[in-house]
């Protein structure tokens, strides 16, 4: 190969490709270059000249496309980013990241892995191989989030199986997000274990830190990036501590846009940005579509940063935090043909992957469309994951004299808890209860045929007056979560989920109003990318209409008792700060 490409540079011999008439935007050197064009050889650029140099040559059997003056750069690398929360496969994601510019991406795929154990995530491993997309696993590593006195998971990936898929899987690039961060500051044997087989093969550690004052112990436990910088101030603890961030962009009426923020600690404490990425985390299919990465560096661009730099942040910056520069993030010799269009706006018009046209004027090719029908089939046991039990109440006893309940409240924008201690006084009915304390009811039902357990809990500013929501993607465990103000239609909306095999559904007054089917793992949709985010649109239309005030990707994570305060799961209410079970009533 290095034969050919060093022949196409020399003039030798033809290159497949050329794309001439552009504007080259260089994140080696933070520059937009006019008149240029790329001379592509097997799926590799061999090198860059000016815009009609092809035309004067002697060469013949390229193939020749007219940028017409836009803007090509490399295609975006996604350093940090959950499929799952896709709600679709990896041959289905790619759709949607090929549209908006990404050709790469890092994926922790923590959701499969805490269902289905390592079978999960090699079934995950095996999807990406067939998506026309690049995909690198960072290797779960808090799986389950917790022991096994908090919740029940259906997957223990322990230091050992960790190991072992590093050493079978070359597409294993890093350690996952270490999400139970206040275990690895104290010292926990086996979080520890966990970080041991990452670096003792030298590879990177992704981090979860959630505090300023966890900071320096992650990173002298290995931690060398974390994409859950918030704010100006712990933005720059972390670049201190040489810690790489990645500013997450997101649908800014999630908990997930943190960017404009933490890119503070560049535009006004000066901090350089060599180490500074950014990156989208969770997506639901809609907003996959809506906000992917080229949104997020159209975002940073207009929190002030230069386009070159903004670009460079999304391509080269995460591909060198991975060492891979020498393959992905630039346009230049033996680099990937990984190559985007853009207009002045920064919009993607065109994307090729490995040189070949996947999407061209904002639309998907033939040949992607070919590529995308002949996804991977997941196997049997992948839709074979909930298991629930029989019969289950899904509302705790009403107390008969005055009781403290432990309740959780919704801190916006919904990630972090609070924990609330509120006065009960006997009342005859649960809706007189609940209106008197604008409280509605939290349940998690464990699904992974274990122990048929059921945690009760009461929330607090959710919104919810009438009805039910229900969701197998109740992180991280990803046992049932519910929500509602009443046992009939909180029993509806876990008999639609148990009859999807998984999903999402929305209930009131005995009617299901939405759902979206998740059969593999309860986890994953089958069907393509437009299918399922039109499902998503409908999913989130009732959502808002029964009044929720917390997105359903912010629900999902009311088990995750890894983040501060309070949070349910199948064992009950969990004090996050003290890591202990306590009771709903006392």
């Amino acid at each position: 190969m290095t034969r050919s490409l060093a022949a196409v540079a020399m003039g030798r011999a033809a290159p497949d490709l050329v794309i001439t008439g552009a504007r080259l935007l260089s994140t080696y050197t933070e520059r937009i270059h006019p008149g240029r064009e790329l001379w592509i050889k097997g799926g590799r650029i061999a090198t860059v000249k000016p815009a009609g140099a092809y035309k004067k040559s002697k060469l013949a059997g390229a193939t020749v496309y007219d940028a017409r003056g836009g803007i090509v750069a490399p295609g975006l690398v996604d350093p940090h980013v959950h499929i799952e929360s896709s709600m679709m496969t990896a041959c289905a994601f790619a759709e949607a990241a090929l549209l908006n510019g990404t050709t790469t991406v890092f994926c922790d795929s923590h959701e499969i892995g805490n269902v289905c154990d390592v079978a999960g995530i090699e079934w995950m491993l095996e999807d990406a191989r067939r998506a026309p997309l690049s995909v690198f696993l960072t290797v779960p590593s808090t799986v389950p989030a917790t022991n096994a006195t908090l919740e029940t998971a259906g997957g223990d990936l322990t230091p050992d199986k960790i190991g072992r898929i590093f050493d079978r899987w070359p597409e294993a690039a890093a350690l996952g997000e270490k999400m139970d961060y206040v275990s690895v500051a104290l010292g926990d044997e086996r979080s520890h274990g966990v970080l041991a087989e990452a670096l003792k093969r030298g590879k990177p550690v992704c981090g979860h830190i959630y505090g300023r004052e966890f900071v320096a112990a992650g990173a002298a436990s290995g931690i060398t990036d974390t994409h859950e910088a918030i704010d100006r101030e712990i933005a720059n603890d972390f670049l201190e501590n040489g810690v790489w961030i990645f500013l997450r962009g997101g649908n800014p009426t999630t908990p997930w846009h943190s960017l404009p923020q933490a890119i503070k600690a560049v535009t006004e404490l000066g901090a350089n940005t060599k180490r500074v990425c950014v990156c989208t985390d969770d997506r639901d299919a809609d907003d996959l579509f809506l906000f992917g990465m080229d949104w997020v560096v159209r975002q940073a661009v207009a929190a002030g940063l230069p386009t070159p730099t903004a670009w460079s942040m999304g391509s080269l910056h995460p591909a060198t935090r991975y060492a891979m520069d020498g393959d992905f993030g630039g346009l230049a010799p033996a680099r990937r043909a990984d190559v985007v269009l853009l207009n002045d706006a920064l919009e993607v018009q065109n994307t090729w992957f490995g040189g070949e046209l996947v999407v061209e004027r904002r639309k998907i090719t033939p040949l992607l469309d070919r590529a995308l029908s002949q996804p991977y089939r997941y196997p049997r046991a992948a839709y074979s994951t909930v298991k629930l039990p029989r019969k289950v109440r899904l509302t705790p006893p009403l107390p008969t004299k005055p009781v403290t309940a432990n309740v959780i409240r919704l801190v916006p924008p919904g990630i972090v808890t609070a924990h609330e201690r509120v006065a009960l006084a006997p009342a005859a009915t649960w809706p007189e209860l609940l209106a008197q304390h604008d409280v509605c009811f939290l349940t998690v039902v464990e699904r992974h045929g274990k122990t048929g357990g059921v945690g009760y809990g009461l929330l607090r500013d959710f919104g919810l007056a009438d009805g039910a929501v229900a969701s197998s993607v109740g992180h991280d465990a990803h046992n049932i979560v519910l929500a509602g103000t009443n046992e009939a239609d909180l029993q509806l909306a876990l008999a639609t989920v148990k009859a999807m095999r998984g999903g999402v559904s929305v209930v009131r007054g005995g009617k299901v109003l939405a759902k979206v089917a998740l059969p593999i793992a309860g986890l994953l949709s089958d069907q393509r990318a437009p299918v399922v985010a039109k499902e998503t649109t409908a999913l989130k239309r009732a959502w808002t209409k029964l009044g929720c005030k917390v997105p359903y990707m912010g629900f999902n994570l009311l088990p995750l008792s890894v983040i501060p305060e309070l949070r349910l799961t199948d064992k009950g209410l969990i004090d996050v700060l003290g890591m202990r079970v306590v009771p709903l009533f006392e």
